[in-house]
């Protein structure tokens, strides 16, 4: 490939992902907002409904947001209800974040959100399964 060739938008890695990333939290956002929740709130939900009272940096680690980004959103999750915050008993500098009621009755609420997601952006579900894979595997080279 030519250096000319090299800078073309269409042969950049980067773009496709860019660009697919913003338009699936498009198609996420009016399924999200129905229930009150953004799409860095419904991340942080899922990483809950996994495993429930981690410290903010494994929630960071986990949803790769820096603690700049994750702190003002957890604050915000903590008024609208979706989780409490509290220092740890072993280790006063970490802040554990706990799921309350509305935030574990909330993932019945929304567990259709995934297949209605996959509906809507038309694409195969082996396909899918196959793109997830695909990226999982570049974040892990990357990460």
């Amino acid at each position: 490939m030519q250096n000319d060739d090299l800078l073309k938008l269409e042969n950049q890695l980067c773009f496709p992902l860019y660009a697919a990333s913003r338009l699936v939290t498009r198609l996420y956002q009016p399924l999200l907002e129905a229930h009150g929740l953004t799409y860095p709130q419904y991340i942080v939900l899922l990483i809950l409904w996994e495993q429930d009272g981690l410290t903010v940096s494994d929630i960071g680690d986990k949803a790769m947001l820096s603690s700049n980004t994750l702190t003002p959103l957890l604050k915000r999750m903590q008024t609208a209800k979706l989780v409490e915050r509290a220092r740890s008993e072993f280790d006063e500098r970490k802040v554990i974040i706990k799921l309350t009621e509305k935030g574990h009755a909330l993932k019945n609420k929304v567990a259709c959100i995934p297949m209605q997601l996959l509906e809507n952006s038309q694409i195969d579900i082996e396909k899918a399964k196959q793109l997830k894979n695909l990226l999982n595997e570049l974040i892990g080279k990357l990460a």
